[in-house]
């Protein structure tokens, strides 16, 4: 399936947003995702079908000083 993640298109076999971010091995408590301009819940993630030409925006916190 044809993806736009982060503006760079890629080919993933994934089902939901929830595989999305497991694909790329993201802690999901740090993540936060938006889905053709919508911010989804993280406990929707896994009721998230992705489709051809969804685009994905994945954000991860980092720490640092």
């Amino acid at each position: 399936m044809r993806l736009m993640i982060n503006g760079e298109e890629h080919n993933l076999s994934v089902q939901t947003l929830e595989e999305v971010v497991a694909h790329y091995k993201l802690e999901s408590q740090l993540v936060v995702t938006e889905v053709n301009g919508e911010i989804i819940d993280r406990s929707d993630w896994s009721k998230t079908e992705v489709q051809d030409g969804m685009k994905i925006e994945l954000v991860q916190f980092v720490g640092g000083g």
